[in-house]
């Protein structure tokens, strides 16, 4: 088993410019903002010297070359038997990874009893839901920070495939699309700190990622997520800027993906090697911080939270159901296999 924790240790000097640019490099306009924006508002401007956008450069926009390996990605997706081979009674599975919130969020139970409010409650009640080869599965779990998800021997996988798939008549060769949150625990160092815990969370994201592809070797598309607003926290499980932050690691690792593909270098990149031919495509899902709103607290009520600030209420479990159900149906990179009477094949 190839051991990608070593990158962990090849991090300490990290050169905070190299994912963002100067504050002063627009013609002296001031650039740079130390109060979170959202990243899809803040742009070509810098958040300590990182510049904002869902993508690389400032965009917001899915890039041409991301975008056509998606598509590509997207013919592969296919309703399998518990093999992994095309059938015509097959299932693609639609799965979720990460931590507490994520397990909330997706279904609000264990793996598929899950509660109206939740994106997995909203979807079944959803006529335009494919409700025959789509099968939706909650394998998020309290706890379940990062760096259990970042070997294809950690235990979650285990779980997920006897508790969440096999009870269902599913097979790991079926999962064809995740939906990602990571997170870790008590953040302590913010950007643009050399030891900030997003470069950590970085990493992470890169060993994940390898190991999605080893228990799962027919997915194809990760849409990824960044943290809610964190600024209602009572205590240190996730507060900001950790939580704002965390948005840079998917704007990062979906820069590390394009650069790497196009012969850009591997070694010693904070994620390892996420090219397209190693690792799933990863992209954002629906970005839930502040959904593009120049106020954190836009489309966030204290109300949606419960007594930690962090973990959702049912009206916070709603609102990213909502915002993952608009994104899936909405999205090029989706309607083919979550609408109901599509083909992507």
């Amino acid at each position: 088993m190839r051991n990608r924790r070593v990158h962990r240790l090849m991090l300490a000097a990290v050169l905070a410019g190299a994912c963002g640019r100067s504050p002063a490099d627009d013609g002296g306009r001031v650039t740079d903002y130390s109060a979170p924006r959202a990243l899809d508002v803040l742009g070509h401007d810098t958040y300590l010297g990182f510049t904002g956008g869902l993508y690389p450069g400032g965009s917001n926009t899915l890039p041409a070359v991301h975008r056509a390996e998606a598509l590509r990605r997207l013919e592969l997706i296919v309703p399998r038997d518990t093999a992994g081979k095309p059938a015509v009674n097959g299932r693609i599975v639609l799965l979720s990874v990460g931590y507490s919130n994520v397990a909330q969020e997706f279904c609000g139970g264990a793996y598929v009893n899950c509660s109206a409010p939740s994106f997995m409650g909203q979807a079944a009640a959803d006529q335009a839901v494919n409700h025959t080869t789509l099968r939706i599965v909650n394998g998020a779990a309290g706890g379940q920070v990062a760096s259990l998800w970042d070997d294809p021997a950690d235990a979650n996988y285990a779980r997920v495939r006897d508790q969440g798939l096999i009870p269902l008549g599913l097979a790991e060769p079926q999962v064809q699309v995740v939906w990602l949150k990571l997170a870790n625990i008590g953040p302590q160092t913010s950007l643009p700190a050399a030891n900030a815990d997003a470069y950590a969370l970085l990493a992470d994201a890169g060993e994940v990622l390898w190991a999605l592809r080893q228990r799962y070797p027919n997915l194809q598309l990760v849409f990824a997520s960044s943290r809610t607003y964190g600024g209602f926290a009572t205590g240190t499980l996730n507060p900001e800027p950790y939580a704002f932050e965390s948005g840079f690691v998917v704007q990062w690792t979906i820069q590390a993906q394009m650069t790497q593909s196009a012969g850009g270098q591997v070694s010693g990149s904070r994620t390892g090697d996420v090219r397209y031919d190693v690792v799933p495509w990863f992209g954002w899902g629906p970005y839930l911080w502040a959904g593009g709103a120049t106020d954190p607290l836009a489309g966030w009520t204290r109300a949606d939270f419960a007594g930690d600030g962090v973990h959702p209420s049912s009206s916070g479990v709603q609102k990213v159901g909502r915002m993952l159900l608009e994104f899936l149906e909405s999205s090029e990179l989706a309607q083919c296999w979550f609408l109901a009477g599509r083909t992507c094949g």
